[in-house]
């Protein structure tokens, strides 16, 4: 019985921490899509907007790998 207790809280836990992928997808698709709005406004800057974009995903990608880092860790080491 105990072990059941504590294989469900492991799966709630692990699942409350994937909802931080939730938030790398949101900066994601809003950093894409300021991207696209701004090299469709001014393409001569498009290159420059490109690679901040390229950036900025970078980082909201890495918090989505840390959700779940965290979440892999939850349920297979604790």
């Amino acid at each position: 019985m105990e072990e059941a207790v504590m294989l469900a809280g492991k799966a709630i836990g692990a699942g409350l921490a994937m909802i931080g992928a939730l938030g790398g997808g949101v900066g994601i698709g809003l950093a894409v899509g300021g991207a696209v709005q701004a090299m469709a406004r001014n393409p001569d800057f498009s290159s420059t907007i490109q690679t901040n974009m390229i950036l900025g995903v970078a980082f909201a990608e890495a918090v989505a790998i840390y959700a779940l880092v965290v979440s892999l860790i939850i349920l297979f080491v604790l």
